[in-house]
């Protein structure tokens, strides 16, 4: 190769990497910049700081949207840490990369660009700051894997990480019940904010969404259960990563259930933050991967509770699968 030729490439190795730092240090920025309007903003009204907390983090997301490569779309709770470790070992596999890291949007394309950047998002805060308070529109031309789950183990599996996981501020800007109330598991399933109601029409809306939207895969937390190796291939296969059949399992047994939470209390994962950290190590409810049972709302619930939680998820629309209209 050419002295020119050389010149050449390392020139557009050092635009692309300067590309890259540029819009990292962009999404840092505006995480630190929220940080600062809302302590300069401690004054104003608690809903007045509430709606521009959510339109500053629903613009962060925003920029994140554009540059994504795929969007995993959940309710919380429905198994998407899971889901995320899997991805992350077979990324991790395919480029040769270390175990220990974990996918956070783009932080695995920055060292091997055949990587996809990924887009995690609950589609809370989008909508503050597009505007499109029940339209999906603003994913249009994105593939989206819509991860779902039972709303019913849903439900019951945030109640525990509204009690110990859940920071005070992230109650209050979404409308969950306030910090330190006194309600049980039962109050809070019901909470129709917070708790089956709210998480039946979520699933609803992106059932009529989907039509317009098209390049949606539905993705079942208790398939993923049961298949995982399979559920993860066509994960994969979708967002258009080819991965080798031996590496699907490799991944799969990387996030088995137990090694999971012994990468929990080990925090292995490096600069994960409390994604995959107990938070009390003493307390195994506080822990981000607590159960994994399907259908273990009914530990909590008498057979009448039950029943009626029956009757609440049977207004899900039928392609999800849940429910008696299923």
């Amino acid at each position: 190769m050419g002295i020119y030729a050389r010149m050449r490439r390392n020139f557009f190795i050092y635009q692309g990497c300067t590309r890259r730092w540029l819009a990292q240090m962009g999404d840092k920025a505006r995480v630190a910049w929220r940080h600062i309007i809302m302590l300069l903003g401690f004054w104003l009204p608690a809903t007045r700081r509430k709606k521009i907390e959510r339109w500053l983090r629903g613009r962060e997301e925003y920029k994140k949207l554009e540059r994504c490569d795929w969007v995993l779309m959940s309710w919380g709770k429905s198994g998407r840490t899971w889901l995320r470790v899997m991805l992350s070992r077979a990324y991790t596999l395919k480029a040769g990369l270390p175990a220990s890291e974990l996918l956070d949007f783009d932080n695995l394309k920055h060292q091997d660009a055949s990587l996809p950047a990924v887009f995690f998002t609950h589609n809370n805060y989008l909508k503050d700051y597009t505007g499109n308070q029940t339209s999906k529109r603003h994913f249009k031309g994105k593939r989206i894997v819509l991860l779902v789950r039972d709303p019913r183990d849903v439900a019951v599996s945030q109640f525990f990480q509204w009690q110990f996981r859940m920071r005070p501020n992230k109650k209050f800007i979404n409308d969950y019940p306030p910090h330190g109330a006194d309600i049980d598991t039962w109050d809070f399933v019901l909470d129709k904010d917070a708790g089956v109601p709210r998480i039946v029409d979520y699933f609803n809306g992106w059932a009529q969404a989907i039509p317009e939207l098209k390049d949606v895969l539905i993705v079942r937390y208790e398939d993923m259960r049961s298949e995982p190796a399979k559920v993860l291939a066509d994960i994969l296969s979708f967002t258009g990563t080819e991965v080798s059949a031996e590496q699907v399992q490799e991944a799969v047994d990387f996030a088995a259930y137990e090694n999971m939470k012994k990468m929990e209390q080990e925090s292995f994962f490096k600069g994960s933050g409390a994604r995959v950290k107990a938070a009390d190590k003493s307390n195994p409810q506080s822990f981000k991967v607590r159960k994994a049972k399907v259908g273990g709302y009914r530990d909590y619930f008498t057979d009448e509770q039950c029943e009626q939680l029956e009757r609440m998820v049977a207004e899900l629309d039928p392609v999800f699968g849940y429910g008696s209209q299923a």
